[in-house]
């Protein structure tokens, strides 16, 4: 359980300081996903968890 929060937490700062350095930039990648279909978004959102995963994986020794 600790190691899913300190991911969560760094998954928190890493978008956080994001949003700092390049506030324009971030606003325009929102209104590019709201014009993506449902599907579309679906898919990506799929690839980057399964993503997420397997760097964990890795991460713990894989």
């Amino acid at each position: 359980m600790t190691l899913l929060l300190a991911a969560l937490g760094l998954a928190i700062t890493i978008e956080g300081v994001l949003y700092a350095l390049f506030p324009d930039a971030m606003r325009r990648m929102m209104v590019q996903v709201l014009r993506l279909p449902p599907d579309t978004l679906r898919a990506a959102g799929l690839a980057a968890a399964g993503l997420g995963v397997f760097v964990v994986w890795l991460a713990l020794g894989g």
